[in-house]
């Protein structure tokens, strides 16, 4: 109860049955649209940018896209210096090289133009060239001394939305085992969502990463963290990637369903970032840091057996998705939203089960261990323990 000038006792307003409190914070100017990254030198002159380190991958460079960001930013009077040796699920070693390039160049300014690696990458080396020691220094969140250098970040994949994020996961060296490391200057200052990007995107590469962005609207839309901020991203997440998702594979080159992944995963990724995840992705990240399986397949494979499992607790949030994606919602919802998940997972021509992953099933007691100590476990809207992930992986087996 609140209590007002002369006694009164008055309850605060409640936005929804069960509402807990929140403290969230929009940090990340977005520019979204075809073509958006010819603006880029123009928004890293905005940000009185005069030495930029832009951090990419040979892929995309290959594709001509770091070479167009690149020139951009010289047009616009940058120097440019290019780290394109970004691995996927960078580790803390990548990190160390590309924090290496930035020791050398002095930026003010960091560009990051590629996938989820990428952009990680981009924010780790920060992390290190801005506070030095290591990765796992700043496992957690909220560990970095000093702030961390201005980034404009450029997704070319409609997946992690980790532009959105103030988080980098980078995988220990040893282990392999992905750590969280988050601060609030790790927020980019902008983020820039041009759709022509992500048409050259190979086909299992937009499956998987938008499988993976689908998992993170509906994981962060029930998890225990959501709120009416965190919900209100992830269901317009959902909404624009249910509808864009089945045709973008049929018509990879169609720049409105490519805009809809892409707006739709930088949603979900600003849900996560105003919320969490859950079992789903603590059960996918054994499996990526194990036996190397791709993360947005490792998602895809789990998130069904994990939506049967949230079933008894969270059946009308499921509904609630279901129904804004303009699906009519029938008496099992978590049923539904599963059937849907896999029909979408079999469309893509994703696998389907871990055995056909070279998983063997005496991996499944580890895995399970693994799996519930994972940091967003935690936060599952049903409380999920080492036997809950052993079930699970069961199933999926």
């Amino acid at each position: 109860m609140t209590v007002r000038p002369g006694g009164q006792e008055v309850s605060p307003p409640s936005l929804e049955p069960g509402v807990t409190a929140f403290d969230t914070r929009l940090r990340t100017r977005v520019l979204f649209g075809p073509g958006r990254v010819a603006e880029l030198g123009e928004v890293c002159r905005e940000l009185s940018g005069r030495r930029v380190v832009l951090v990419t991958d040979r892929t995309i460079r290959q594709h001509g896209h770091a070479d167009r960001a690149a020139a951009a930013l010289r047009a616009a009077g940058l120097s440019v210096t290019v780290f394109e040796d970004v691995e996927e699920n960078p580790t803390e070693s990548n990190v160390a090289r590309c924090a290496e390039v930035f020791q050398r160049a002095q930026p003010d300014l960091v560009v990051a133009i590629g996938g989820g690696s990428v952009l990680d990458c981009a924010k780790g080396a920060n992390f290190i060239h801005t506070n030095g020691g290591r990765m796992a220094d700043y496992r957690g969140y909220g560990k970095a001394r000093t702030p961390l250098l201005p980034m404009v970040l450029v997704p070319t994949t409609a997946g992690t939305g980790s532009e959105a994020q103030s988080y980098a996961l980078i995988s220990h060296d040893e282990t392999h085992e992905k750590m969280a490391c988050g601060d609030p200057s790790a927020a980019a200052r902008v983020a820039v969502l041009d759709p022509e990007l992500t048409c050259t995107c190979p086909a299992t590469v937009t499956a998987a990463a938008g499988l993976d962005a689908i998992a993170h609207a509906v994981e962060s839309y029930v998890c225990t963290r959501a709120n009416p901020l965190s919900r209100l991203y992830a269901a317009g997440a959902f909404r624009l990637m249910a509808s864009a998702f089945p045709r973008v594979l049929d018509e990879p080159h169609d720049l409105a369903l490519r805009g809809a992944m892409l707006l739709g995963a930088n949603w979900a990724g600003t849900a996560i970032e105003h919320a969490m995840l859950g079992a789903a992705h603590a059960g996918a990240n054994p499996l990526t840091a194990q036996f190397g399986t791709v993360h947005g397949i490792a998602v895809a494979l789990m998130m069904p057996h994990v939506v049967r499992y949230n079933g008894s607790v969270v059946a009308d949030r499921y509904g609630e998705l279901l129904s804004i994606a303009g699906f009519d919602v029938g008496r099992d919802p978590a049923e539904q939203l599963a059937n849907l998940l896999e029909s979408w997972r079999e469309a893509a021509g994703l696998p389907t089960r871990l055995r056909t992953l070279g998983v063997p099933r005496a991996s499944l007691p580890q895995l399970a261990r693994e799996a519930a100590a994972q940091w967003t476990a935690q936060f599952n809207p049903r409380p999920a323990d080492e036997a809950a992930f052993r079930a699970l992986y069961t199933e999926a087996y």
